[in-house]
């Protein structure tokens, strides 16, 4: 029998006129409760439906993933890290590939809004993070553990920089990334950049674009703030040349070019771009 997670329906893409937060519904609930029953004994299925159902369809998309995480952390286990457990052993196969899954992936977004809202001790938090990332993603949950533990998470992430897993790969850059759009920026991160510089070092040159494309968002990120640590780190990747670092440099340095940035425009022209932005 398919998992729950497989049976939820979404289309590949935003479609006009159906707002994403329809994607989680009554369905979507009654999915994840089906999840829930195997994995929590004596998981009180009926209520969690009535609560995370009542009043949902008057909430937006975000407030919707609160709303059921809510309903979530009220039927599992108060132990945090047991609940961990408990969530993980309620998620489905890992994704098997990195492109192509449309918005089905959404169907976890209650359950990032879990770790994110609910575990906030670190060990329960990282163990669902890591889990939760190979299936959806998990560069919105990991945040709060960056911005209250960041050197040990980074000691984490670290450990992770070489998975077979090219999730958990990209967590490591995008996870970490200190302006990630629609979350909370990362003050530490934000402030001084540098203590992740040797993680991307690590993964500019992934085998996945997947990954590559992580980093150069990441310094791009960096580049809005600290634009002199960003474009020497750019300089320095040029320094051994390879079409995927090229590629990188190029995508990471392209809206400072855009705005006529001298240095941003060298650094295009150097990596086999357009000079002009």
């Amino acid at each position: 029998m398919t998992h729950p997670a497989q049976r939820f329906r979404a289309p590949s893409s935003i479609q006009a006129g159906s707002p994403l937060k329809c994607l989680l519904d009554r369905t979507a609930v009654l999915l994840i409760a089906e999840s829930l029953v195997t994995a929590v004994r004596g998981f009180a299925e009926a209520d969690f439906i009535r609560a995370a159902c009542s009043g949902l369809d008057d909430l937006e998309l975000k407030p919707r993933a609160a709303h059921i995480a809510a309903a979530m952390a009220a039927h599992l286990d108060r132990d945090q890290l047991v609940a961990a457990r408990q969530l993980v052993a309620s998620l489905g196969p890992e994704l098997p590939a990195t492109s192509g899954m449309g918005l089905q992936p959404f169907f976890y977004l209650p359950h990032s809004a879990f770790i994110h809202d609910r575990l906030v001790e670190w060990d329960a938090g990282m163990i669902a993070s890591l889990a939760l990332t190979t299936r959806f993603t998990a560069e919105f949950a990991i945040r709060p553990f960056l911005i209250r533990e960041q050197t040990r998470t980074l000691q984490r992430l670290s450990a992770c920089a070489g998975h077979v897993n090219p999730h958990v790969r990209r967590l490591v850059t995008e996870g970490t990334r200190p302006r990630l759009p629609w979350a909370e920026r990362i003050p530490g991160l934000v402030r001084d950049p540098t203590p992740v510089l040797p993680l991307l070092d690590r993964l500019v040159d992934d085998t996945e674009l997947y990954v590559r494309r992580s980093v150069a968002n990441h310094v791009g990120d960096i580049a809005k703030g600290h634009p002199d640590i960003a474009f020497a780190l750019c300089r320095r990747w040029l320094e051994q040349p390879s079409d995927g670092r090229r590629w990188v440099v190029r995508h990471a340095v392209r809206h400072p070019a855009k705005r006529g940035v001298a240095e941003a425009l060298r650094l295009r022209r150097l990596a086999g771009g357009r000079g002009d932005g």
